[in-house]
């Protein structure tokens, strides 16, 4: 692996561990909060699902990986 590439795979994959505390953060009730005057309001699950699928596929790509493989559970 060269050198750019492993630095790219690196960077996906802590910005990826970021999206998933974001993405935890907001399931556990933390959309948005204020101190005082200051608030944050942090990204819609939607945006950073689709952050996390690309980063996924990013991430697979530079590992050599063939892509994603998702399992398809019938519901009924």
């Amino acid at each position: 692996m060269g050198n750019g590439k492993a630095e790219k795979l690196q960077k996906a994959k802590a910005e990826l561990k970021e999206i998933d505390t974001a993405i935890t953060a907001i399931l556990s009730g933390a959309q948005s909060y204020r101190i005082g005057t200051r608030s944050l309001n942090r990204a819609d699950l939607a945006t950073l699902y689709k952050r996390k699928d690309v980063l996924e596929d990013q991430i697979s790509a530079l590992s050599g990986g063939s892509g994603r493989f998702r399992r398809v559970i019938p519901l009924g």
